[in-house]
């Protein structure tokens, strides 16, 4: 069964490379844009005091996002993809010069060589953009980039698994999330936040970290 059959009907996914196409250049148009990197990574890199020096990082779903620059600034040597050509286009002319390797792959069929191939997997946003019927197949190529010794850092919105959401977004539950660990993985932490978003008052944030054994 090719990768594209096990993750089922991408439709929602193309949806996501017409919005960067219409657009038209224009950032502010694209409604996940963020004008810098997730402060909930921010916030964990400067409390771990997290150095990259010497270490591999990939990106998941890098979309627009200024997160594979932050990592490269702590010294890893980061790999940063997205499916839409348009946004890797855009992310190649925003950070022209940068260290990042901005690249064109599909989370369902990715090069054959990074399976297990990253000391660092940032997961921000990815799965809760997925419908329910692909995200475990997602979640299995997520936790297979991460090498022997390295570490998953998920970040997303929760929910309690009582609350109905109409997606996308769909947050994830604890479960979901957790759900990592059927792939090798070992949860290390699991912080779980409310946000005061007033749609949004009996969701929550889950930054979670996991690691894979030596």
């Amino acid at each position: 069964m090719s990768g594209r059959e096990q993750a089922g009907d991408m439709d929602d996914l193309d949806m996501y490379e017409a919005i960067y196409r219409q657009a038209e250049g224009d950032p502010s148009r694209v409604p996940w844009n963020r004008s810098g990197a997730h402060d909930r990574l921010l916030e964990w890199l400067e409390r771990e005091a997290v150095e990259g020096a010497g270490r591999r990082a990939l990106v998941v779903a890098c979309g627009m996002s200024r997160d594979a620059e932050a990592l490269a600034v702590r010294g890893f040597e980061v790999v940063a993809f997205d499916r839409s050509p348009t946004a890797i286009a855009w992310c190649r002319q925003a950070y022209a010069g940068s260290p990042v390797q901005y690249v064109e792959a599909d989370l369902f069929h990715p090069p054959v060589h990074w399976q297990r191939a990253f000391d660092f997997v940032l997961e921000t946003f990815t799965l809760q953009a997925l419908p329910a019927e692909i995200r475990a197949a997602a979640r299995a190529r997520i936790a297979d980039f991460v090498a022997p010794g390295g570490s998953l850092l998920v970040i997303t919105f929760g929910r309690q698994p009582e609350t109905v959401v109409e997606g996308p977004p769909w947050p994830l539950t604890r479960d979901e999330v957790e759900a990592f660990t059927q792939h090798g993985l070992e949860i290390v932490t699991f912080e779980d936040f409310r946000t005061p978003h007033p749609e949004w008052e009996r969701l929550r944030w889950f930054r979670v970290l996991l690691r894979r054994a030596a």
